[in-house]
């Protein structure tokens, strides 16, 4: 077992009835905008209140991701809805900022603290100051917070020691490309081929402007439930799907230059696994972090829906596409769908909802009954989630 919190004979997030997601909102993810904050997050927020059928009367609490808006952002946009009294709380981790709100919604549905809590995640693009520039001490290299330098060096190595090529990595980013050009909600909607994918100005090492994500704005919400409240409520349990696993960690020392990232992707994702009761291969979907090209097919050996060493063959041979034996960031991942840091995480959850209610037109995976996101954030920590259809 690892650091990560571990499985218990009790799964903490089946009291109060179980943990469900019941409504679903985003803001198409787009390039900086005048747009202000308020609107983005508002737009997702009454989105998933319509898709759930709940007033906005009924939510006891909020949590509130975001990374580069500045303080008590939650309470200046949500008042807009009115003034309800409602517990506002803020949360940031960057890139899973949105994915640890959403774990903290879950935890205080489950303590049966509250039964209706909203995730909400909103950002626009910010200064992109980092903790890690401020600690005080001084780098070996200028380069050593940078990830798009980071991801390269990994990237160099993986294509090295599984004899991959760089056309294969590249290829991830034109499934993800193609995935995104049939959602609404993609910042990049246009599909792109392995040519246009490699010719496209070089960001560092082998990796090219269009296998690294985008920055930008946008937002996410979804309506946190417990089984109680479904029944109290009268809301519609076809529709809701049911979070089975939730886990959070941290890195670990390395002693090979990139192992921490991969192994804390591995520890988190088969904790939770082992909540959930489920195996890796019997996920049908899983979103997970692409902000660079490299990342799915280390990711996806990680978690385990391939064998390691199989990460490319396995998108080569359309395991990973949308009708595959899992579809991998079938919402377009962060390379398509676009990384605006405080509703990513979330988006994933909407987009696996999405999925799980069998509501994805035009980008459908059939007959979907599980699925994983799964983020990390500078730091580094990691969160995964395990969501499954109702019966």
């Amino acid at each position: 077992m690892s650091n990560t919190q571990q499985s218990t004979s009790r799964n903490w997030l089946d009291v109060n009835g179980g943990v469900f997601i019941a409504g679903i909102g985003l803001h198409p993810y787009q390039f900086p905008t005048e747009t202000p904050y308020t609107k983005l997050g508002l737009t997702a927020v009454r989105a998933a209140l319509a898709d759930s059928g709940l007033p906005w009367g009924r939510v006891q609490s909020a949590y509130v991701g975001t990374t580069s808006i500045g303080m008590a952002a939650g309470r200046v946009m949500l008042r807009h809805l009115g003034s309800t009294g409602l517990a506002v709380t803020q949360v940031e981790n960057a890139s899973a900022s949105g994915s640890f709100a959403f774990r903290q919604a879950c935890m205080e549905v489950a303590t049966g603290m509250s039964d209706v809590v909203l995730a909400v995640g909103v950002d626009k693009h910010g200064d992109g100051r980092r903790a890690a520039n401020k600690d005080g001490l001084e780098r070996l290299s200028e380069t050593a917070t940078i990830p798009a330098a980071k991801f390269a060096m990994m990237a160099r190595t993986y294509l090295r020691e599984r004899g991959a090529s760089v056309e294969e990595m590249a290829n991830v980013a034109v499934k993800n490309h193609g995935n995104a050009a049939r959602n609404p909600f993609a910042q990049f909607r246009k599909p792109r081929t392995l040519e246009q994918v490699l010719a496209s100005p070089r960001v560092v090492g082998d990796l090219t402007v269009q296998q690294c994500c985008p920055r930008g704005e946008g937002a996410a919400a979804v309506m946190v439930v417990s089984g109680n409240a479904i029944r109290k409520l009268g809301l519609d349990a076809r529709r809701c799907v049911r979070v089975k696993a939730s886990v959070a960690g941290s890195e670990r020392p390395e002693t090979h230059y990139g192992d921490s990232a991969v192994e804390l992707v591995r520890t988190s994702a088969q904790a939770a696994f082992e909540q959930a009761g489920i195996a890796p291969k019997e996920l049908d979907l899983l979103e997970l972090h692409d902000a660079f090209s490299v990342e799915e097919l280390l990711y996806s050996e990680a978690i385990g829906v391939c064998d390691p060493g199989e990460g490319a063959h396995y998108l080569a041979r359309g395991d990973s596409h949308i009708g595959g034996r899992c579809a991998i960031n079938a919402s377009g991942g962060l390379i398509g769908m676009g990384h605006p840091l405080g509703p990513t995480g979330i988006g994933q959850l909407a987009e696996i909802t999405r999925q799980l209610r069998g509501e994805a037109e035009g980008r459908q995976h059939p007959n979907a009954r599980w699925g994983m996101a799964h983020m990390i954030g500078l730091g580094s920590v990691s969160v995964a989630h395990v969501l499954s259809a109702s019966a």
